[in-house]
């Protein structure tokens, strides 16, 4: 999911563009709380389509503030967070760490390795704090792995085993949302892989 989901800009009111950037600030500012400067590094912009799905689904307190950071130092940038903020740092910390492993397997990437090393350590706290749904993550990432290496040929099985990881990112609670949220994040995720 690194990568496929990006703003539309020309097509978006300006208000409605400083709400998004805010949010994509703050989860900026999240990774770099919980994850330091490696974390933040990891920032898409798919997993703030994540909080601002979520964020409108659930409407949790969302705490306002600004900040200066190295993008942007003079002037202070809006910043948007919530417990959902909080979540989606830590999905986007799991799917860096597996991805990179990933690579690292497939294609023997020695900067994914070394990336995913810095990353080890939080991403077993966090997999830990999500252990049924890293469980599952990694499960069916390696299961992807493994029919890309034996060259399977069912694009459709492909994409919806990856369109099952997505379920399981968007599956935020245990709740009324849920089934809905696990059908919206694996029909993307299919689209995504195809």
């Amino acid at each position: 999911m690194f990568g496929y989901i990006v703003l539309n800009k020309p097509e978006i009111k300006i208000k409605d563009f400083e709400e998004y950037r805010s949010f994509y600030c703050g989860l900026c500012r999240e990774l770099r709380e919980k994850f330091g400067l490696a974390g933040q590094v990891s920032l898409t912009y798919d997993m703030t389509f994540v909080i601002l799905l979520l964020d409108g689904l659930y409407e949790p307190g969302i705490r306002k503030g600004t900040t200066r950071c190295i993008m942007h130092p003079v002037r202070k940038q809006m910043v948007r967070k919530s417990v959902v903020t909080e979540y989606a740092a830590d999905m986007n910390l799991l799917l860096t760490y597996y991805k990179c492993m990933d690579d690292w397997k497939d294609e023997r990437k020695l900067i994914r390795l070394g990336y995913a090393k810095i990353l080890e350590g939080k991403n077993e706290e966090t997999a830990q704090a999500y252990q049924k749904k890293a469980e599952k993550i990694l499960a069916l990432l390696e299961q992807l792995s493994r029919w890309e290496r034996a060259g399977e040929r069912d694009i459709d099985k492909m994409a919806g085993c990856f369109g099952k990881i997505m379920e399981e990112v968007f599956a935020y609670k245990e709740d009324i949302w849920e089934k809905s949220l696990r059908r919206m994040g694996f029909y993307l995720g299919k689209f995504i892989y195809l």
